[in-house]
């Protein structure tokens, strides 16, 4: 196929092009200037006009639920929401059923996502306190890198004993994506917490039990560490405002903001109740003002999403027996360009930090830019274009959204993976499979 996309409005290496962009196959074959058009005859063509054309979303943080916890999300739901939302390429985390612990387990979810993942996949190698041994037989050119609980987990996935950290900081020749909260001082809350208000609080108490000095202190120790035996370190969904002044200074050592802490505060708890509870908690509105501070000025490198679904069933309850988790992977897009809206962030920044920054941090291969050479991985959005979410246009599997009921003024209309249309002004070609992501 040879696809032309004209009349458009391109946001990729720090500027917006008017003009055309041209696809061959899986590739972008030419960007031209606006009132030159390719001599060259297309299989389709594809007006822009009012549209901003983007790189494809790449999301370096999600849990697809497959294998084991299927009847709440699966790789073909979560990607056909990813999909919906601009995302075409996705890496997954390793606290699935079993866990990604092993080499067996990660091929099996790679032979699962290349039947059933409709854009490009994945996945990162999970660490415990026993399996470093394996890490040598990683290949570097298949998977991101390596997933590090240093907070509270489930199963074995705690890495909690300090010599096996350092032997993981000193000998990883994989980048370390870090979960960082305190678990020690998250037990002790827990039981104060509980002591006074019962056994299950109210989730109002979420992010004093799970509090900011327990996010700090488990990141400083991942930075020191870092720091120390020159790891490349990229901590994930960065919560607090004094988290950020462990950032900025050095280009290895890298912090990812998730959507549910850039939209939501403590204030919000009030109004979605447990929908938005999640590990690390979502903090006080200073610290989401600070967050949105530091997606300008570098301190964050990267916006994803934590795109972790539920049932419905398994949010009831409080800050204890309520699961931790909401699925964000179709809205997250829509949702950062609101904040374009506000002027938290422009649209060029917004493009760095969800398509330009992935790639770099993690050597993804020929994605990432709309670039001719690169991977056709493109989503048009329009501005201006009200729609509400609704049950019914919800992707993910679980069935529901935080963002239920919210209207958005920017719309994603098309996303294409690999040069292919896959979704197509509110339709998802299901019959469509990405591609294994290749890194340098």
């Amino acid at each position: 196929m040879r696809i032309l996309i004209e009349n458009a409005m391109m946001v990729s290496d720090g500027c917006v092009t008017r003009g055309s962009l041209s696809i061959e196959g899986e590739y972008i074959e030419s960007i031209t200037p606006c009132g030159t058009r390719p001599g060259a005859s297309f299989d389709k063509v594809i007006d822009a006009a009012g549209c901003y054309v983007l790189p494809g979303v790449i999301d370096d943080h999600v849990h697809f639920r497959e294998p084991g916890l299927t009847d709440k999300a699966c790789i073909e739901s979560e990607s056909r929401a990813a999909a919906a939302g601009g995302v075409t390429t996705y890496f997954d985390m390793p606290n699935t059923v079993p866990q990604t612990t092993t080499i067996d387990a990660l091929e099996d979810k790679f032979a699962r996502a290349a039947r059933e993942s409709h854009v490009n996949y994945s996945f990162f190698f999970g660490a415990t306190n026993d399996n470093s041994g394996l890490f040598p037989m990683l290949d570097s050119h298949r998977i991101p890198g390596i997933k590090l609980f240093m907070g509270s987990s489930t199963g074995n996935m705690l890495v909690d004993r300090h010599d096996v950290l350092e032997h993981i900081f000193a000998t990883s020749r994989l980048p370390l994506m870090a979960h960082c909260e305190d678990t020690a001082m998250i037990n002790r809350n827990v039981k104060a917490i509980c002591a006074q208000q019962g056994d299950d609080p109210d989730v109002a108490f979420h992010p004093i039990i799970r509090s900011a000095e327990a996010c700090y202190e488990s990141a400083r120790l991942a930075v020191g560490l870092a720091r120390k035996h020159g790891a490349r370190l990229h901590v994930a969904h960065v919560s607090t405002e004094r988290e950020l002044e462990l950032f900025g200074s050095d280009p290895d050592i890298t912090a990812e903001a998730v959507v549910g802490h850039l939209y939501f505060s403590s204030d919000d708890y009030a109004t979605y109740g447990t929908r938005i509870k999640v590990n690390p908690a979502i903090k006080m509105k200073s610290d989401r003002d600070a967050l949105r501070r530091a997606l300008a000025d570098g301190r964050i490198a990267v916006v994803a999403t934590d795109h972790a679904p539920h049932l419905l069933s398994q949010k009831q309850g409080g800050c204890v027996r309520a699961a931790s988790g909401m699925p964000m992977i179709q809205f997250s897009l829509p949702t950062m360009l609101e904040l374009v809206d506000e002027g938290v962030v422009s649209i060029e920044r917004l493009v760095e930090l969800m398509c330009h920054n992935p790639a770099r941090l993690f050597g993804v291969r020929k994605r990432g830019f709309l670039r001719p050479g690169y991977k056709a991985d493109i989503v048009i959005v329009r501005p201006g274009s009200p729609w509400k979410v609704r049950s019914d246009n919800i992707e993910s599997k679980c069935g529901w959204s935080p963002m239920e009921g919210h209207e958005y003024q920017w719309r994603v209309e098309r996303t294409l993976c690999n040069g292919h249309l896959v979704y197509d002004c509110g339709r998802v070609d299901v019959g469509y499979i990405g591609q294994a992501v290749e890194f340098r």
